[in-house]
């Protein structure tokens, strides 16, 4: 699972190959299996392969290029009247988030989050895009596909960044 989670790379550009419908159901069971908050379980996933959809939403986010080649988009959402507290949708869509974006490493599938700003004219315009009900935010999106390349694993430095009991 380490290496899973040290190769895991964000995915710019995507082969022509559609992403099995078995593998799509594996990576939104993971994503089931992600916390939540009082396990409130408030994440909704909206697929998208539809082109026209995909390419409005890039003309919606200035860094989701990756889409005019990605087969699929995840739209990970939360639902307000069900999460355990204000706000909370949004820690629960990171956690259910990190699973997909694992779960498809694990699977040879490429990935690359695109987040959405809470209380944003571009989240609003996306809710809009999709025509999610209100009580529905769209947390982020996730391009995901059969990777062109595979990344190098980039070195990371933690010095200066642990501290015990006190900064």
């Amino acid at each position: 699972m380490l290496e899973t989670i040290m190769n895991r790379r964000s995915i710019r550009k995507y082969l022509d190959q559609p992403v099995e419908e078995e593998k799509i159901r594996l990576l939104l069971k993971a994503a089931s299996y992600a916390p939540s908050a009082q396990n409130c379980q408030p994440w909704h996933f909206l697929l998208c392969d539809d082109r026209a959809k995909l390419d409005a939403f890039r003309a919606i986010h200035p860094y989701s290029t990756m889409l005019q080649q990605a087969p699929l988009m995840i739209l990970v959402c939360g639902d307000k009247a069900r999460q355990a507290g204000e706000w909370f949708y949004l820690e629960d869509g990171c956690a259910a988030t990190q699973n997909i974006l694992l779960a498809a490493e694990e699977m040879g599938l490429g990935t690359c989050w695109l987040g959405l700003p809470p209380c944003s004219q571009r989240q609003a315009d996306i809710k809009k895009l999709f025509e999610l009900p209100d009580s529905i935010e769209p947390f982020c999106g996730i391009a995901v596909g059969y990777p062109q390349q595979k990344a190098d694993r980039p070195q990371r430095d933690l010095e200066g960044k642990i501290h015990y009991n006190v900064w």
